[in-house]
């Protein structure tokens, strides 16, 4: 994985106020984490920010005006619900070589067996244990000629030299259930057995 370099400014001004001063001036307010530290707060800028952040778990080489570098990875982003633009991250301070959890998403290839099966994915994304400047982009399982019933664990995942699992192996990821088949509408059975009733009279 590529670091993603960004500048940063420590921040001096807190509170709602500063933070929506912090966002008008197109920067993100951000408070790092991490290593038994104090947190630190700082401003990045939004655009090269929001760049970045469209790789899941990117690392950042963060250049903090008066400050030095910093290694980060995103923990948390909080996002505006109606427009959704960025208002505030969480990012955890990590040191090459450094295992860090994370989670990581899992994607799949191939088509289920035939028979409307449908594919549940029972977790978004798997939790696993990975060096802090080698974490996996995600994972890809094939689920190629899957049957209704199967289920994908945690141990079946293949994952890429270095990285575990932080979660249980036998973790149920993904399963193929049966489509349920569609129940009538409420009312079309009493209709249809008025129609063949008033047939029958007829006769």
């Amino acid at each position: 994985m590529s670091e993603v370099k960004i500048a940063a400014q420590l921040r001096t001004e807190f509170g709602k106020g500063a933070a929506r001063r912090i966002r008008r001036a197109n920067q993100v307010p951000g408070v790092i984490y991490g290593h038994g530290q104090d947190p630190k707060h700082v401003s990045m800028p939004g655009h090269e920010l929001l760049l970045a952040l469209r790789t899941p778990n990117v690392l950042i080489s963060l250049d903090i005006e008066g400050d030095g570098k910093e290694l980060v990875i995103p923990k948390a982003v909080t996002r505006d619900p109606l427009k959704g633009f960025l208002e505030h991250v969480d990012l955890l301070s990590v040191k090459r070589g450094e295992k860090v959890t994370v989670e990581i998403v899992v994607s799949t290839e191939g088509e289920l067996a035939p028979g409307g099966n449908l594919l549940e994915h029972v977790l978004n994304a798997l939790p696993v244990e990975a060096e802090a400047t080698h974490i996996p982009d995600g994972v890809t399982v094939s689920v190629e000629g899957l049957e209704a019933g199967t289920s994908i664990l945690a141990k079946d995942i293949p994952l890429p030299k270095g990285t575990t699992l932080a979660v249980d192996e036998d973790t149920v990821v993904l399963q193929v259930v049966a489509a349920q088949a569609e129940a009538p509408a409420e009312g079309e059975g009493e209709e249809a057995e008025g129609a063949e009733g008033a047939e029958a009279a007829a006769e």
